[in-house]
């Protein structure tokens, strides 16, 4: 499994990486099969359709960043992140301390993607 430094020298997945896609939105479309809306912004029509996303899994602690690859087959994590005890900590406090897997969004995305595409 990658971590960040390796992962920023893979530029084909860091330019795949679907910012929008939560993981609601990710079991909704690869298994969910025929409770998909048609007219949303995705359509899933094999396995060759495939998303890179990030999560924060926060089932045990401390919690991490994922970059998951998902098609109607399966999902694959492939990279492990640490986040800066700072985020962390605010992001714990964001989410009332729950577990759970949730969207990378507001200063933990903000901050990922300016790991990501520092040049």
């Amino acid at each position: 499994m990658m971590h960040l430094e390796e992962l920023k020298q893979d530029i084909n997945v860091v330019s795949a990486v679907d910012w929008n896609m939560t993981p609601e939105e990710a079991v909704r479309l690869y298994l969910e099969w025929g409770n998909n809306w048609a007219g949303g912004n995705y359509v899933i029509r094999s396995k060759n359709d495939v998303s890179y996303y990030f999560i924060v899994y926060a089932w045990e602690d401390p919690p991490v960043i994922y970059l998951i690859r998902r098609n109607s087959e399966g999902a694959q994590e492939l990279a492990l992140i640490h986040m800066p005890d700072g985020i962390r900590q605010r992001f714990l406090d964001s989410i009332g301390r729950q577990k759970g897997v949730y969207a990378v969004d507001g200063e933990v995305r903000d901050w990922l993607q300016s790991e990501l595409y520092a040049v």
